[in-house]
């Protein structure tokens, strides 16, 4: 569970698109420190729109669809993070999922992870990417504890569209520390440049704050260097959780990757009734509650060519 925001000595912003996939091969150091952080810090994300509604359509969306394809199979291999085995498209927008993403927040914590990972998952695994408000919720359905009605409702709600619009504009204020940044990363993470000349931050990019001050960790980075932030600003706090059990950390979690499951569990894998995904890029493991609701694993789940 997360502390709420003020009320910890750690406040950490999670720069973020559910569709975007350094997001994705980022999830693993991510977990991760959301369970060492767990109960002691603030964590808010903020969806930057990754896809905006005023980007020029593709003249050949064909072609944008496979260099996309090819662009994302790159930073796999960075990442070791599952894609799926065909992409059907890229997404035309991020305002539906960021909003069924936003709205999952009233719903608690847990329940918002949950369906921002669907939502993840239908780019990554499913090929099909959730850039419409009816796919967004399709993804949601059956998480467990989630109010559908209550989520379709508020996800279309102005309170809603108004907080993803602050989010939109806050991401496109970048701390100075982005400007120009270097290292040996393949996405090291400095601010991108907008249409209208401004600039966002690179996704994903964490901001760690702390009467210490600020630090901008952006882009593709290892545990360590986040585990770097938290010292520096709030010493004391854990960086390095207890690894779990496979069936605990599969109950928990509901859905590890490869890289997921290696860096958060110790002991014997696939834990018992585990069901495995294959992808083009490794499998994914589905608790047997979550299969049973999971579209990867339904009627129509896109198989290996």
């Amino acid at each position: 569970m997360t502390v709420p925001a003020g009320r910890a000595p750690l406040q950490v912003v999670e720069y973020t698109d559910p569709l975007c996939p350094w997001a994705w091969g980022s999830e693993p150091v991510f977990r991760r420190l959301r369970a060492a952080l767990d109960g002691r810090a603030g964590w808010r994300r903020v969806y930057c729109i990754l896809f905006d509604h005023d980007d020029d359509p593709a003249p050949d969306p064909d072609a944008e669809t496979a260099w996309y394809a090819r662009y994302v199979e790159d930073i796999g291999r960075h990442t070791r993070a599952p894609r799926a085995f065909r992409l059907h498209r890229v997404a035309a927008s991020s305002w539906p999922s960021s909003l069924v993403a936003k709205a999952a927040e009233a719903q608690g914590p847990q329940v918002a992870d949950r369906v921002l990972r669907r939502l993840r998952e239908t780019v990554f695994v499913l090929g099909e990417p959730a850039d419409t408000p009816a796919l967004a919720l399709a993804a949601a359905r059956g998480v467990p504890d989630l109010d559908l009605q209550r989520l379709t409702a508020d996800a279309a709600s102005a309170a809603v569209r108004d907080a993803v619009r602050s989010d939109h504009a806050e991401a496109r204020r970048p701390v100075p520390q982005v400007a120009s940044v270097r290292g040996e990363s393949p996405h090291p993470g400095a601010a991108k440049e907008t249409p209208d000349g401004g600039h966002r931050y690179a996704l994903p990019t964490l901001l760690f704050r702390s009467p210490s001050g600020v630090r901008a960790v952006p882009g593709w980075r290892p545990y360590e260097e986040y585990a770097s932030a938290v010292e520096e600003l709030a010493p004391g706090l854990p960086v390095d959780p207890a690894p779990l059990d496979p069936a605990a950390a599969l109950a928990r979690y509901r859905s590890l990757t490869d890289p997921e499951r290696r860096l958060l569990t110790t002991g014997t894998w696939p834990p018992a009734r585990a069901l495995r995904i294959d992808t083009a890029g490794g499998p994914l493991w589905l608790h047997p509650e979550e299969a049973a609701t999971h579209p990867a694993a339904g009627p129509g789940a896109p198989a290996a060519p």
